[in-house]
């Protein structure tokens, strides 16, 4: 299917690796699956160049793997990754939380507020898409308000395979109302200007996903890859 607009030069190679790169993370290409530099090619109207450029980035984050002769494939999520990615995430979160908590104005609790809600509302409408987007801007609305927004493109390079896996939590029966439980005691935290509560919150709703990755894997074994 052809895409909207004709990108060109740069500007091509970016809007496909953005756009492949959601497509990854959010696991609507499947671990394993093919990729065709030929057809993306098609379907933006561009020359393989721009394609080979985003693909190439890809593979650089570990989100594709590339075999000469036999093609390129999407690569099945780290297992032993996981856990020091989660822990560099926890470690620089309870940062920004402590920060927050210290510094969050009325407005900017105001503001968390109605990201809060706005994943409610997702929860409500069982949109997973939506509730993970609202996720992202919680966490980074936090780092903004301790005043290192940095921090979050720093987590955000650490995190991509915690992110895929992720979308393997979220279709659990109960999973995004407990986040938004989670999220809630670390906004309370902020709101009170209490920065020990705000560390105890965030850090306990982040070993959450240490907790969850064997049942996670046990019940997904295909996205995952073997342990050598």
């Amino acid at each position: 299917m052809r895409r909207n607009g004709r990108p060109r030069g740069a500007t091509a190679a970016s809007r496909i690796y953005a756009e492949l790169r959601g497509e990854l993370v959010t696991l609507r290409r499947r671990p394993g699956e093919a990729i065709s530099e030929a057809e993306i090619a098609l379907a933006y109207g561009v020359s393989r160049t721009p394609v080979r450029e985003a693909i190439l980035k890809l593979a650089d984050e570990g989100l594709v793997e590339i075999f000469p002769q036999s093609g390129i494939f999407v690569s099945r999520i780290p297992l032993a990754a996981l856990p020091e990615a989660i822990i560099i995430r926890k470690a620089l979160e309870e940062t920004t939380s402590r920060l927050a908590a210290e510094r969050a104005t009325a407005s900017q609790i105001l503001n968390l507020h109605s990201i809060l809600e706005r994943q409610r509302e997702a929860d409500a409408a069982r949109d997973r898409d939506a509730f993970h987007q609202a996720d992202e801007t919680f966490h980074a609305t936090i780092a903004e308000v301790g005043g290192y927004p940095g921090i979050w493109t720093l987590i955000q390079q650490v995190k991509v395979h915690v992110d895929r896996y992720r979308q393997l939590t979220l279709p659990l029966i109960g999973r995004m109302s407990q986040v938004i439980v989670e999220h809630k005691a670390v906004l309370d935290a902020i709101e009170a200007h209490d920065p020990a509560a705000a560390v105890h919150a965030m850090a306990s709703h982040l070993e959450r996903l240490l907790q969850d990755i064997s049942a996670t894997q046990h019940t997904n074994p295909e996205f995952f890859d073997k342990p050598g």
